[in-house]
């Protein structure tokens, strides 16, 4: 059956992509706990011993670190948020369907993007 006539995945599909969003889910649930860990980290990083010029800069830096922190965070956090929505869509038997054109997205596309709700199509029609 040509993917332009099919109006969704097969079961056994919708299964192999489960599998590639739970292994991304679970990486990126551990990123998001490097990234907290590291954030915590940052205000206790045990510089007092070192010289005042360095522990000025240092202070500047760790701001920025801090920012740059809560950014990854906050990106990592929609990441997970995205890739659990996607299983839901599984559950649902609504993933891979393009939401602006309803046709199928391509399956390389979701092997890279698993959580894309748009075909390429749809995205370009964004521009």
């Amino acid at each position: 059956m040509s993917q332009d006539l099919k109006t969704r995945y097969s079961d056994k599909e919708l299964e192999d992509f489960k599998v590639i969003i739970t292994e991304k889910l679970s990486k990126a649930k551990e990123q998001l706990a490097l990234i907290e860990s590291a954030y915590k980290n940052d205000l206790n990083n045990g510089t007092d011993d070192t010289s005042p010029t360095f522990k000025a800069f240092d202070e500047g830096s760790e701001v920025m670190s801090k920012e740059a922190n809560s950014q990854l965070a906050i990106r990592q956090e929609k990441f997970i948020r995205d890739l659990k929505n996607a299983l839901i869509r599984i559950e649902n038997k609504t993933y891979g369907i393009c939401r602006v054109t309803g046709k199928l997205i391509n399956p390389e596309r979701l092997k890279l993007v698993p959580h894309a709700t748009l075909s390429i199509e749809a995205k370009n029609m964004q521009k």
